[in-house]
């Protein structure tokens, strides 16, 4: 494998499931966009060449190849990641780096196999949806990597029961576009088109729909909020992915199941699902408070952007959650899966409107000062090139070592 530290471009691979939006894959495109070109060639892999994101990058006309599985193991994924090794030592690749179970999982023994100098394994949340099985699985693919970069300290420190190496564990945590997030005024657009009274104060959840995301436990909450806050609406903003006949599409029976539930409580008219918006930062400057009711995060970019956006936020004491959110001071944190103490949380903030803004206020200086995109891609960078060069100085040695004692085997034999 050439060295490019010094002389040329690092060619740098990265493995994604698809291009759906979500905050992995945003993180991703995000990262991926704002390296620097005359230091890194981008190439990028996934399993389904699908999603939101998409057109940015073909726009950019960067390399994606797809590995199309629907299995981890059987014959076709081992097609699959032989044809993977093959593409890696073709193309050169100095640096794989996979994000997820499945990518991790995937391509980390193949890019083993195919002698790439420098690999990462990407694991961005404290996995409650993997079973004991898949925990295991990945824990054994990622002691072959070099490197295990996760996003938040809650995330390294969970590793480090489930058994992994603490020097191999790198943090980096996520960093936004901050540019999107410039103070400006809510022009009443969005309420009138989603049907909300400009003075009702609004609450707004930006995640995809998923279980662990606690979705019920919001709208549990929500109806006590609405008893004793007039006119509270309740907004709701993204969607939830499955595979159906080998394509990605929107998960409508699971937003649906939330729809009749909020029905059921009664809800009616104050809740509004979105579906997938591309206007998070206009969606939030019409909110009032901003939610994350998850289970289980890593580190959220949702709750980023609100607080750049200037909201207070309320979010569960979960995952990375306490290191975005400064409890008392930007938000508040709630346990994770009881309604209760999400309702009271919600309520302090909508029935004082100064600590309301004193918290935005507060979490705007945070985001700005901790969070920003900038800051994770210089961080990224200064771990490939530490990493890439670590390796390759690893292998001349090792090389080194091979050759003296080969020298001295056949010395002794001659003599």
């Amino acid at each position: 494998m050439a060295l490019r530290v010094e002389t040329n471009r690092v060619r740098l691979l990265k493995f994604v499931t698809m291009f759906g939006i979500g905050g992995t894959e945003r993180q991703v495109v995000n990262l991926g966009l704002g390296l620097d070109p005359s230091r890194f060639e981008l190439h990028l892999a996934c399993f389904r060449r699908e999603g939101h994101f998409l057109p940015e990058i073909q726009a950019r006309r960067i390399p994606l190849e797809p590995f199309d599985i629907n299995c981890l193991y059987n014959p076709r994924a081992l097609r699959e990641q032989l044809r993977f090794c093959g593409q890696a030592r073709r193309e050169g690749i100095d640096i794989v780096h996979t994000y997820g179970f499945y990518p991790n999982v995937f391509a980390i023994p193949a890019a083993k196999l195919a002698r790439v100098p420098a690999v990462i394994a990407s694991i961005r949340d404290i996995g409650v949806y993997l079973t004991p099985r898949q925990r295991r699985v990945q824990r054994t693919v990622c002691r072959l990597a070099d490197c295990v970069l996760v996003n938040a300290e809650a995330v390294k420190e969970w590793l480090i029961t489930e058994g992994y190496r603490p020097s191999k564990i790198a943090v980096i945590r996520n960093g936004i576009d901050l540019s999107r997030f410039t103070r400006r005024l809510p022009t009443g657009g969005l309420r009138r088109e989603l049907g909300i009274p400009p003075e009702a104060p609004v609450v707004t959840l930006v995640s995809r729909l998923s279980r662990q995301k606690g979705v019920e436990h919001l709208l549990e909450a929500a109806v006590t909020v609405a008893k004793r806050v007039s006119g509270v609406h309740f907004v709701i903003v993204g969607n939830g992915f499955a595979i159906k006949d080998g394509t990605v599409v929107e998960d409508v029976a699971y937003r649906g199941q939330l729809e009749s539930y909020a029905h059921q409580l009664g809800l009616g008219n104050r809740v509004r699902f979105t579906g997938v918006r591309l206007d998070v930062p206009e969606m939030l400057t019409e909110a009032t408070v901003s939610v994350l009711p998850s289970l289980s995060e890593g580190l959220s970019n949702a709750v980023i952007e609100s607080m750049a956006a200037g909201l207070p936020v309320v979010a569960t004491r979960v995952g990375g959650n306490s290191e975005a959110v400064e409890e008392g001071v930007t938000g508040l944190l709630v346990p994770p899966g009881e309604p209760g103490a999400l309702a009271r949380a919600m309520c302090q903030l909508l029935e004082n409107s100064e600590l309301s803004a004193s918290f935005g206020r507060a979490g705007r200086r945070r985001a700005f000062e901790r969070f920003s995109l900038d800051r994770m891609v210089q961080e990224t960078e200064q771990l490939y090139v530490d990493l890439l060069q670590s390796r390759l100085s690893s292998r001349r040695r090792s090389w080194g070592r091979v050759r003296s004692n080969s020298e001295f085997r056949v010395s002794s034999t001659s003599g």
